[in-house]
Formats: structure tokens, sequence, C-alpha cells
């Protein structure tokens, strides 16, 4: 018997680890996850963009929101911590990053407006996790309602497209957070939605056992063909790299923050940091 099977025969595969986002990084180009995950020295990234900064802002309010005493959880408080939490990167100038703050602020206190101050969430920012035969599946939760027919995922969206009940069915990332509020809360959580607050609509789907079983296992498909790619990685040649990496240009590429460093994504013309936000 060898030294390795003394030490290898009969311990657990180690499991591969992965955010929702490192998955669909890969589904949506191999390249952009190679050169976001893999490559080192860290390839050139463009700055941040405008509408991410528009997200970012509105994703700590609301968080923040729940954290003031009972007495101030008031809409106008909502667009308060808007203001003070306010990224300003990646704007055309100042003037349309103060347009696009006044704007987030009012969405986040017309959305407040609709919130009960007094039914506190289960979980806000909360990281949930959950295992499959072959993966450790983690991510953060928005926020985790616990409602009349049972635990349910909440996602802010804020984005110029409204999502649809089939991107509430479809994403990943939400199955994974049900899975993992369900590990945590020793409690099936079925319900996942997405809260977009530019327009103030709800899509939200309600996932079944076989439903979320079926995400599950696309992802532990995923991650043990992640976990080989990376594995192989440092001993590719850069012809290897390219071939096990390719680039799936289109249009999104142009506001992709690796363009600078992507060959391929480069043949899409750049778009502006601040295209993403409404003027």
């Amino acid at each position: 018997m060898s030294d390795d099977q003394l030490v290898l025969d009969g311990m657990p595969e180690r499991l591969y680890a992965a955010t929702p986002a490192r998955l669909s990084t890969y589904r949506d180009c191999p390249r952009k996850y190679r050169l976001a995950y893999l490559d080192r020295p860290a390839p050139v990234r463009t700055a941040g963009r405008g509408g991410t900064s528009v997200g970012a802002s509105v994703h700590v309010a609301l968080a923040r929101w729940w954290d003031l005493p009972r007495a101030r959880r008031t809409p106008e408080a909502g667009g308060t911590l808007l203001t003070g939490a306010w990224v300003d990167e990646g704007f055309r100038d100042t003037a349309q990053s103060a347009a696009a703050r006044r704007r987030a602020a009012a969405d986040v206190e017309r959305y407040l407006a609709g919130i009960d101050p007094d039914h506190e969430p289960l979980a806000v920012e909360r990281t949930v996790s959950v295992r499959t035969a072959r993966a450790s599946l983690w991510g953060r939760v928005d926020r985790l309602d616990d409602r009349a027919e049972g635990l349910v995922v909440v996602d802010y969206k804020t984005g110029r497209r409204a999502p649809t009940e089939d991107d509430a069915r479809d994403s990943q990332a939400l199955a994974v957070y049900a899975a993992g509020a369900a590990a945590l809360m020793h409690r099936p959580c079925r319900r996942v939605e997405l809260h977009h607050l530019p327009s103030g609509t709800v899509a939200g789907f309600e996932h079944t056992e076989q439903t979320l079983d079926r995400h599950l296992r696309a992802a532990d498909d995923l991650a043990a063909t992640l976990a080989d790619l990376d594995a192989r990685h440092p001993g590719m040649t850069p012809q290897q790299r390219r071939e096990e990496f390719p680039a799936r240009v289109a249009p999104r590429c142009g506001a992709c923050e690796l363009r600078p460093s992507c060959g391929p994504g480069q043949a899409v013309p750049a778009e502006a940091p601040w295209s993403g936000v409404p003027d």
C-alpha cells in the first residue's frame, strides 16, 4: 500500500467552495471567469460603473434601516441613509451623480412606505450556505422574511429592467439562498422574490423540492467542472488556457470590467461607465 493510499483511502473528497456569482461568471463567459478568479497577477480592470454604485448604495441603506430604533424606521429615514451611503463612482459628472442619488433616495422611500417596520426580518445581509455532493455553496441574502406562508428570500434589484417571475424561477442564486436559509433555520424555504425598487414590482416564484433540487444538482455539476479546471489551470500553457477558457463575445462585453484584459471582448465597443444610469 502506498503512502498516498494511506492518506486518502476512506477520506471524504474536498468540497468545492463557490458562490452563485462565481458559477454564473463561468456560465456567461469562461474567459471572464479565468481572468476574474484564476489569473495572477490580477488583470487590469476598468473603474467602477454608475449602475453598480446605485445598487451598492441602495443595498446598504435598506440593510441599515432595520438597525434603526423602531421610532426612526420611517421612509424618509431610508432616503437619508441612502444619501449617507452614496457611492460616487462611475458617473459622467457630479450633476448626473446627484440626480441618480435623488432618484435612488426616492425609490428607497417609496419602497419603505410599503414595508411594515414592526415585522422585522429573520435576517438581513446574512450569509447562508448549503452543501451538495461535491460543492459547498454560499452567498449573502439581502433579506429573509418570516411570513404566514413561511420563509421568503428577498433580493433587491435596481437595474433598468424589471425582473419577471421567470427570472425568479430560473435564478440559481435564489435557489441556493433558499436552500441555505432552510439549512440555517431548520425550516423549509420555498418562496423567492426579486424586489425591483425603480418600478416597485415584485417578481416571485414558489419553488418545490424538485425545482430546488434541479438547481442544486446543476450547481453541483458545474462546481465539479470548475474544480477540475481550477486544479489544472496553473500547469496550462497560454494556448491551453485560451482553449479551455474561451471568450463568449456578446454585447455585454462592452460593459465588462475585465474588457481591457480580454482581446476578443475588445471587439465590442466599450460602454461608458454611466451608460446604465437613467438620465
